[in-house]
Formats: structure tokens, sequence, C-alpha cells
């Protein structure tokens, strides 16, 4: 199986909407290539020959190498929505949703680090049209995290003066995680994930 898709924290599962399976294998191929050699330096001879198929194959489901590159993002973009939306209208105080949060997105980005590293760090790759939808994605993505926030100002759980600023921190902590986690080293995402919900109450003044 290939790194994309053994990754903890479902990255097989996340690829089970594309169809036919020469589409998924493709779009593993992709996720794989451009995450070792980045989007420009990889072709779709590379993409096409990963996933064991011809160029020309590869064109009956992509017409670009772009239009991988925008289904990657959409669907990790969606994902990690999905999480955080998930965390954050559950039962319970801001602490412990933002905790929830906190922790769930640095699983999903140390567990799924293959997609995480593409998803988060090839936007510029994108064209305008791409580029913008996934950028209203992010927006939502910032609105979730955002909304716990200010849900523990307004309750007396978090003391924060800037809480757009502090949404940015948080964020760009867990997104991080995807650019040096390796399934090698000391700890577990779950553990990275616990590690980092707790440092981020001490930065919203959560942790007494």
């Amino acid at each position: 199986m290939s790194t994309a898709e053994e990754t903890a924290g479902g990255e097989t599962s996340a690829w089970g909407e594309v169809t036919p399976d020469a589409a998924r294998r493709l779009l593993i191929a992709a996720v794989e290539a451009f995450a070792e050699r980045g989007y420009h330096a990889t072709t779709t001879r590379d993409i096409a020959g990963r996933a064991g198929m011809s160029p020309a194959a590869l064109y009956i489901h992509y017409k670009t190498k772009e239009e991988l590159l925008h289904r990657i993002s959409r669907i990790g973009h969606e994902k990690a929505l999905e999480i955080l939306q998930t965390a954050a209208r559950r039962e319970g105080t801001a602490t412990e949703r933002l905790a929830d949060a906190v922790s769930s997105f640095v699983r999903w980005h140390a567990g799924g680090r293959t997609t995480a590293k593409v998803v988060q760090y090839e936007l510029d790759s994108l064209g305008p049209d791409a580029r913008a939808e996934i950028l209203g994605l992010r927006r939502q993505v910032n609105a979730e995290v955002r909304g716990i926030i200010e849900d523990g100002v307004a309750s007396g759980e978090f003391d924060v003066l800037d809480v757009q600023g502090t949404t940015l921190a948080v964020l760009s902590l867990c997104i991080d995680v995807a650019r040096w986690f390796n399934v090698n080293g000391p700890r577990t995402p779950d553990e990275v994930g616990v590690l980092y919900a707790d440092l981020v109450l001490r930065m919203v003044g959560g942790a007494k």
C-alpha cells in the first residue's frame, strides 16, 4: 500500500468518493508526487507512471494536472472543515470544544501528512478560479476556530485580546504539523494532538 493510502487518519477512506478506480489511483499517485517533488516539478507522466498507467490514460479522467490538484485540495479542505465543524458544534464548554478541535485537526495533519502537505502548501499553484474556491473553504475553517475562541472569551474561559490574530496562530500551529511530522518519530498523531491541544489552551489562557 502506498504512503498516501496507509497513513493514519483516514487517508484511504478520504478518497473513497473518487471513482472509478483508475481515477482514484491517479489521484493518490498525484498526492504522492506533489508531496515528494512539488506541483511544478511533477509531470503528468510522473503521475501516470506511479499509478501504473499510460500518460494518455490520465487525460481520460483529468483534463489537466491542475484539475488533479484542485480536486485534492477541495476534498482535503472539505475534510478539514468537517473535522472542525464537528468539534465546534459538540456539547461542552469552549475549552472542551477548542481542545477537541485542535487535537482532531492536528491528528489529521499528522496522520494524513502526505495529503495535508499538498492541501496546505500548494494553494498558489492553483489557477484563479480554483484558488478562489479553496480560499472560501479556508475562510470557513478560520470561522469555526474563531467562533470557539469568541465563545470562550464571552464566557470568561479565555483571555484573548486579538481573536483573529490568535485564530491565525492556532491554525498555523496545527497546519505546520504536516511539514515536520515523522511516522517513525517519538510521538504518535494522537500524542501530538493531545500536546498541541494543551499548548493552545495555554495560549488562550484556558489552561488552569
